[in-house]
């Protein structure tokens, strides 16, 4: 089995890192099943972390347990997809808004950096892809200088993975990819320029038409509650 690295505190931390990171890369598909042998096997670690791991995964909406089956990974939901957009709607114009007024020139050399090692994202994004993208998003966020608000954003962008993977299967015309070259290049624009209400309307149009949106419309309107 493996040995734990030293930036892990458990194995059940490592192994919490690896069956994640497997989720959200979509190496382990929404709906599959996880049969906690196998999976044991091929994370390189034995059943009891494991199942301590599967546990947080749990909390977290990634996965669904069941006292007497082995776990699945949570199918992607439209419930789940509007949640994610609706607080992704307020908070990242917010974000963006704050950005603009607080930023300091080492940000504003952050956000230009994270914009130069932009990535497109192919209809099956590697995970550097997906990063690059996180990169250039995070820098916009820690620039806001808002604590509570970053974190909440960060655990936002990792929850919606699953959904961008899933707006990417239909692939993008060369006119879509340049549209958001375009709003990409102009949120840093006017993060740079401190102009706090263009950068709110650019991160509100670019979340309006995100790939988690276009999830969303691939999965249809949420049943509602009976």
């Amino acid at each position: 089995m493996a040995e734990v690295p030293a930036e892990y505190a458990t194995k059940s931390d490592l192994a919490y890192t690896r069956v994640r990171g497997l989720i959200l890369s979509g190496e382990l598909a929404p709906g599959e099943v996880l049969p906690q042998a196998a999976l044991a096997r091929t994370i390189g670690m034995s059943t009891t972390p494991l199942r301590e791991a599967l546990r947080r995964l749990k909390q977290e909406g990634l996965v669904e347990l069941d006292a007497h089956r082995d776990a699945r990974v949570r199918p992607l939901d439209a419930a789940e997809a509007r949640d994610l957009l609706e607080l992704r709607e307020t908070l990242d114009p917010l974000a963006a808004s704050l950005a603009a007024r607080r930023r300091t020139d080492d940000d504003l050399a952050q956000v230009r950096a994270a914009l130069d090692g932009l990535e497109s994202l192919s209809p099956s994004p590697s995970a550097g892809q997906l990063e690059s993208h996180h990169r250039f998003h995070a820098a916009i966020h820690r620039a806001a200088h808002n604590a509570l608000l970053v974190q909440t954003l960060d655990d936002l962008w990792t929850k919606t993975d699953r959904y961008r993977r899933h707006g990417l299967e239909e692939g993008r015309s060369d006119a879509e990819l340049d549209a958001r070259a375009t709003e990409h290049r102009q949120l840093f624009e006017a993060v740079r320029d401190q102009d706090a209400d263009a950068a709110a309307e650019l991160m509100s149009r670019h979340v309006r038409t995100s790939l988690g949106a276009r999830s969303l419309d691939r999965l249809g309107e949420p049943q509602r509650a009976r």
